[in-house]
C-alpha cells in the first residue's frame, strides 16, 4: 500500500500547513500531496512552493457549483483533508467524498459557528472571562465547527491576558497537536 496522500486547504498566511508539511516531510506513509486556497495571495501558496508541494488556486464556483475541486481532489487519490485556517463553509460534495478535518481555535462547542475564526475568538474569549480555551480538533459537516469531535487540548486564560496572549497559547497548542492528530486519524482503522 503507498502513502497516504493529504490535502490541505487554507485562506490566510499558513503556518498551521507550514508546520504540517514539516511533521509530515520525512514520513513514509503519509505525504502532503496539494495546498488550496480560495485566495491567490494567501502566503499560504508560497510556503508550500518552498517544499516543493503542488498548489492550488480556485473560485466559489469551482468549490461549490460545479464540482471540479472535488474530481481533482479524487483523481489525487486523497485520503484526507485537512482544514489548516480555511474560512469557507465546505460543500456537501466534498463531505460525501472525503474524510475532512478542521481545527478550531477555541473550545467547541463554545466560540464556533460562523465569523467565529482567528481574533475573533480569542476576543470574545477574554471579553466573556474565560478562565480556560484551547483547540478543537473535529470532522467536518456541513455546519460550520459542529462535526464530530477528535481532540481537544486545554490551556488557562488569566484574567490579565489579552486576546494575543490567548492567540499565543492557543498556536502552541496547535502546533504541537495538529499533526499529531492528523497521523493518528490516518493511521487508525475505520
Amino acid at each position: 500500500m503507498g502513502s497516504k496522500k493529504i490535502a490541505i486547504f487554507a485562506s490566510g498566511s499558513g503556518t498551521n500547513a507550514q508546520n504540517i508539511i514539516e511533521y509530515f516531510a520525512d514520513n513514509k506513509d503519509v505525504t502532503i500531496d496539494s495546498v488550496w486556497s480560495n485566495n491567490a495571495d494567501a502566503y499560504v501558496l508560497q510556503r508550500a512552493r518552498k517544499f516543493g508541494v503542488d498548489t492550488f488556486v480556485f473560485d466559489r464556483k469551482a468549490f461549490v457549483k460545479n464540482n471540479s475541486v472535488v474530481e481533482k481532489l479524487i483523481e489525487r487519490d486523497i485520503e484526507l483533508i485537512v482544514l489548516a485556517g480555511f474560512l469557507w463553509l465546505v460543500p456537501s460534495g466534498l463531505i460525501q467524498n472525503f474524510k475532512i478535518l478542521n481545527i478550531h481555535p477555541a473550545l467547541l462547542p463554545k466560540y464556533g459557528g460562523k465569523g467565529m475564526y482567528g481574533m475573533n475568538v480569542h476576543n470574545a474569549v477574554v471579553t466573556n472571562h474565560e478562565t480556560e480555551s484551547g483547540i478543537s480538533i473535529h470532522f467536518v459537516n456541513e455546519k460550520y465547527d459542529e462535526g464530530e469531535l477528535v481532540f481537544q487540548a486545554t490551556c488557562p486564560v488569566l484574567p490579565t491576558d489579552l486576546a494575543e496572549d490567548v492567540a499565543q497559547k492557543v498556536h502552541e497548542l496547535e502546533y504541537k497537536y495538529f499533526p499529531q492528530v492528523i497521523e493518528k486519524v490516518l493511521t487508525e482503522k475505520k
